[in-house]
């Protein structure tokens, strides 16, 4: 049967693109179904601040009235510029080696036709987005922050000719019942030689002032990183208004100098994996009841994002 690659070009369209992965591991146990709402808003060009700089095409593979594809494009204009590198992301497929390359091809001729001549993926607009393959641990829980794919995926991938331009490993464990002697000894060490402390907050919308701050801080911090660039101040709003509405002081840590200026943070989540599998995609109507359970009840903890100055590392 031949397959039809399909741009997307409206609204609706692009909730069926979001929502094709929910039939694609429908059944499976360690998929963890993102928000709706939350992807829409980061794959609309009137949502996303990246745009400012940025642009993407979306498409589906449709074989016999069916999806059995998806696929993002993405151009950066400053990595475009330096380096002729587009990106692909937001890629899911059936196990047909004729349909991911028909979706690689589509992928390619049009980043190819704005001057890249290199791709790479999957990846996101920034760092934040969903990225990366996951290689290995597929009988694991995924993360609601990280990609989780079939094993076929890699085989796929293989048989494209791409080669693997990073890796990175998501570590677990057993969070301790307190704070080892030396750690404690260490951090009284640090506090009096660099005149940092840790500051306490009584509410959690007192964290929102030092939001900005954790956001520099994570710009200076991963400067180096495979694929990242700054995130500029209509970004930095953007993800604030995202991702802070879902903190709790109890899981903040925030380092600041003697100026009050942040230094180094730690985000954590409560795990909400298992939430967003029972949300199915949607905090309403009762979605944001599960959510809400997991910040109360949980064992398990998610270190979502952690940053320190250049400065102040070592």
């Amino acid at each position: 049967m031949s397959i039809d690659i399909k741009e997307i070009t409206s609204k609706k369209d692009l909730k069926r693109f979001i929502t094709f992965q929910f039939e694609l591991y429908k059944g499976n146990p360690y998929y963890v179904i993102p928000l709706i709402d939350f992807e829409m808003s980061t794959l609309r060009k009137d949502k996303n601040p990246a745009f400012d700089h940025a642009e993407a095409k979306y498409w589906i593979a449709v074989q016999d009235g069916k999806i059995v594809g998806r696929i993002a494009a993405i151009i950066l204009d400053h990595e475009l510029k330096e380096k002729s590198l587009a990106r692909f992301g937001w890629i899911d497929f059936v196990d047909d080696l004729a349909v991911s390359k028909a979706l690689l091809e589509t992928t390619k001729e049009w980043v190819s036709s704005k001057g890249a001549k290199s791709i790479h993926g999957p990846m996101g607009f920034t760092d934040l987005d969903f990225e990366g393959a996951l290689t290995d641990g597929f009988d694991q829980l995924a993360t609601q922050a990280t990609i989780y794919n079939h094993p076929y995926y890699i085989d796929h991938y293989k048989a494209w000719d791409l080669e693997v331009a990073a890796t990175w490993v998501e570590l677990r464990g057993k969070a301790p019942s307190q704070n080892p002697e030396k750690v404690g000894r260490a951090v009284r060490i640090i506090k009096e030689r660099f005149k940092v402390k840790l500051k306490e907050f009584k509410k959690a919308k007192e964290i929102l002032k030092y939001a900005p701050g954790v956001f520099d801080v994570l710009n200076e911090a991963y400067e180096g990183l495979y694929g990242y660039y700054p995130l500029t101040p209509k970004q930095i709003d953007y993800y604030v208004d995202q991702y802070f509405g879902f903190v709790r002081k109890e899981f903040v840590c925030v380092i600041v100098d003697e100026e009050d200026q942040v230094v180094g943070f730690a985000l954590t989540l409560p795990s909400l994996s298992k939430a967003f599998q029972k949300a199915k995609g949607s905090l309403f109507p009762f979605g944001f009841i599960h959510v809400l359970k997991s910040f109360y009840k949980n064992d398990t903890a998610d270190l979502f994002l952690i940053g320190i100055k250049p400065a102040y590392q070592k």
